[in-house]
């Protein structure tokens, strides 16, 4: 009996220090021009067509060796009504683009249960979606672009020039992923930002994200 109950809270203590254990997030967001371009079809949300702004995509907990954790505790399920007075934020910030046309449910639950639950010392759900929409309000990335020159016309820009903008507002290096469009233009896509583990403040990346982008990328309208 004393061997079991030891196997059990050995059992335990490591779902706990998986829960624990990262360094710091990415803070991802993704240009719905792109998605849409790099998809074979996307949906706008039963709310609408999002605003032609960065969405965010996710608040993931990482490893500053390279990995990240990953669904960490089952029986935290996403619950609407515990994030119910960031719904309306979340519908404009936080959107889906998937198909077919739904109410984003499906997506934040798919971000909570992977991502946010391997977080959860740091935050439980409502600070966790909070924070996300805080990070978004904070780096103003779209701001930061347009004052550079560089805005979503389907001109093509130097990736430098975009990752120079980003960091002289935030402070910090971004890393940057591409796609490519059914014309094989290289296409600006996601923008990664690192956050320490309160998901307050931008950080150094630990590690950068593996993006493959052109020198120069498309930044496509919406």
């Amino acid at each position: 009996m004393k061997f079991f109950l030891c196997i059990l809270a050995l059992q335990q203590l490591y779902v706990l220090s998986v829960a624990q254990d990262f360094d710091f997030f990415y803070f991802v967001v993704q240009w719905p021009g792109a998605y849409c371009d790099s998809r074979h079809s996307c949906c706008y949300p039963k709310t609408g067509k999002p605003a032609a702004d960065f969405g965010i995509h996710g608040l993931w907990p990482n490893y500053k060796t390279g990995g990240w954790p990953q669904n960490c505790n089952p029986d935290s399920t996403f619950d609407e009504l515990r994030v119910s007075d960031l719904m309306s934020n979340l519908q404009r910030e936080w959107p889906t683009l998937s198909c077919p046309s739904n109410d984003g449910v499906h997506f934040w639950t798919h971000e909570w249960e992977k991502h946010g639950t391997c977080a959860e010392s740091e935050l439980d759900q409502h600070d966790y979606f909070e924070a996300g929409l805080k990070l978004k309000q904070k780096a103003n990335l779209l701001h930061a672009l347009t004052n550079a020159g560089i805005k979503p016309d389907d001109k093509f820009y130097e990736i430098k020039d975009i990752e120079r903008a980003i960091k002289e507002a935030i402070g910090f290096a971004p890393g940057i992923e591409c796609n490519k469009d059914s014309s094989h233009n290289s296409q600006l896509y996601q923008i990664y930002l690192c956050v320490d583990t309160s998901a307050s403040n931008f950080i150094n990346c630990p590690v950068m994200p593996h993006g493959r982008c052109d020198s120069r990328v498309q930044f496509p309208k919406f």
